[in-house]
């Protein structure tokens, strides 16, 4: 293990024994901690409390100001982690079986590490910069980045502006049929989040009437989970698919852009394996979706209820706004369901041929040999719809290489959660790669 690696796992470890569970949060000591390993390496940073104990750090090279910054992001904050199933304890950072354990090992504060440690490196090697590389692991990301990314874009915008940002949600590696390749996220789906009220009758259970609250909800429900919602390709999408059919024999490699017929989806992607990575991810990423989550009804056994209630997650595709999905899906549920919009945000779509994506691909070429990297729209939200809304062009790449048995999207917010070490040891190499030839000024290359 080199010098930059085992930097990136003790900055790992011991962000990860910082308990930052949201809620509450609690980010202060991890930011504090960040700021101050910066600092100690002649790094400008700062901690900025949107509110008491919730921390956010913000640190920056600068650069000769001929490009302008390029944004590193990441979240302090974890989902609660129940010990009960894990294998190790989910805040003892504990190095086992070739993997680092614990809660935010992939989920993001291997990135946090990685970007700290690509900070370090910028300065030790004395890297000329043309654009000023800024570092901000932010608090709250997992309850809807309030108290985080959302408070510094609207109080503290001239700290954190940016051309380009990298954040989480990508740079994975896949094998699908023969090919080696890395997903990168150049977009994701905006929220909807809904309630559907219906009402009917109250009364007694022993006579029940036809003008039930609750069977009306149960109907509407049972419709929508049998629709398939018309497709929406974008232009990451489309690349994706015409992409990963290049890498299968004929005549396979004919069929698969089939997909993007809505007719023909669900066969084509069947043959592929209905329920694998591709399969699910193209799914959920051709379409808006909605899922019922949440059931409220009624509050005793004898009692048919007057108004019963669910909570629906909807999921835009980058063009669409939320009127657009009602529309689709009122035909289904019919007009007697009432609907209100909860939460919503707009999907975004940074460009899949940008100098940044292209820097991707270059420096994975140089670590894999022979690897493509493919764009993609996450399915759902992150930090960077902040930024996106402000006109950064925002990318999620964190690298690791494929590993079988080993899932880097599954491994979010699961039970032992871990990150293998040769991969922490990847992630570092290649993201201080990016960063240094996309950064460095031109008059210095030679």
């Amino acid at each position: 293990m080199h010098t930059y690696t085992e930097m990136t796992l003790k900055f790992l470890q011991d962000l990860i024994r910082i308990d930052t569970t949201n809620p509450p949060g609690n980010e202060l000591g991890a930011a504090t901690y960040v700021a101050d390993v910066l600092r100690s390496h002649g790094i400008e940073a700062m901690v900025l409390e949107s509110a008491p104990q919730r921390g956010n750090v913000v640190a920056r090279l600068r650069g000769d100001g001929s490009a302008r910054p390029l944004l590193l992001m990441s979240h302090l904050d974890v989902v609660p982690a129940d010990p009960q199933g894990w294998d190790h304890p989910p805040f003892a950072a504990h190095v086992a079986d070739g993997y680092i354990w614990g809660r935010g090992s992939t989920d993001t504060k291997q990135l946090t590490a990685m970007q700290m440690t690509t900070m370090i490196a910028l300065t030790q090697e004395q890297i000329p910069l043309a654009r000023d590389v800024i570092l901000v692991a932010s608090a709250d990301e997992e309850v809807g980045g309030a108290m985080g990314m959302k408070w510094l874009v609207d109080q503290h915008w001239e700290l954190i502006e940016a051309q380009y940002a990298i954040n989480e949600g990508g740079g994975f590696g896949l094998r699908f049929g023969g090919g080696n390749f890395y997903l990168c996220q150049t977009g994701e789906k905006g929220i909807c989040w809904m309630r559907f009220t219906t009402t009917g009758k109250a009364g007694h259970g022993a006579m029940p009437g036809e003008d039930n609250a609750v069977i009306k909800l149960a109907t509407a429900l049972q419709q929508l989970s049998r629709v398939q919602l018309p497709q929406h390709r974008t232009r990451t999408v489309v690349k994706l698919v015409r992409a990963l059919a290049a890498a299968l024999p004929f005549p396979r490699l004919s069929v698969l852009p089939l997909a993007l017929n809505g007719i023909l989806e669900r066969v084509v992607l069947s043959s592929i394996g209905g329920e694998s990575e591709i399969a699910t991810l193209l799914r959920s990423t051709l379409r808006n979706t909605v899922a019922a989550t949440v059931l409220s009804a009624g509050s005793k056994t004898n009692v048919i209820p007057a108004e019963a209630t669910a909570h629906v997650d909807g999921r835009l595709m980058p063009d669409q706004s939320p009127d657009d999905l009602l529309r689709e899906i009122r035909p289904y549920i019919g007009p007697d369901v009432q609907i209100d919009f909860l939460e919503t945000s707009a999907g975004y779509e940074s460009d899949p041929e940008s100098a940044l994506f292209e820097c991707f691909q270059q420096v994975l070429v140089q670590h894999d040999p022979g690897s493509k990297l493919l764009p993609y729209i996450v399915p759902g939200g992150t930090d960077g719809r902040f930024l996106a809304e402000r006109g950064v062009k925002v990318y999620g790449f964190s690298p690791s290489r494929y590993e079988p048995g080993w899932n880097a999207l599954a491994q979010a917010h699961a039970q032992n959660e871990r990150l293998s070490l040769a991969n922490l040891e990847f992630g570092t190499d290649v993201l201080r790669d990016v960063v240094c030839t996309f950064c460095r000024a031109a008059s210095s290359i030679r």
